[in-house]
């Protein structure tokens, strides 16, 4: 029994970091400041600004945070974060030595 998988999924060539999505498309045009928007988001400062300025990620729970926030979906950054994470991972990974497995 041979399986075979294949997904294929639309990338992004070197997609922003969701904070820059973050603070071009939900902060600016809202003239939010990190510290009003911190504090409905129910975040420190620190949190917040490491998301804005790509030292941190999004995670499950900041997701929900910003859908509830911004009228947007949990899904939508989570999406924006694994495209992001993945073209890091392809810009640093060596998998030239990776085998494709298959069924005996």
């Amino acid at each position: 029994m041979r399986i075979i998988i294949e997904i294929q999924v639309m990338r992004i060539h070197n997609p922003p970091h969701p904070g820059e999505i973050l603070r071009e498309f939900c902060f600016e045009p809202l003239g939010l400041s990190v510290t009003r928007a911190a504090e409905a988001l129910g975040v420190s400062r620190k949190t917040l600004l490491a998301i804005l300025n790509g030292r941190a990620g999004i995670s499950p729970e900041m997701a929900l945070r910003l859908s509830k926030a911004f009228g947007t979906s949990a899904e939508s950054w989570l999406n924006q974060q694994v495209q992001y994470d993945l073209w890091l991972a392809e810009q640093k990974s060596d998998v030239k030595n990776v085998k494709q497995l298959s069924a005996a």
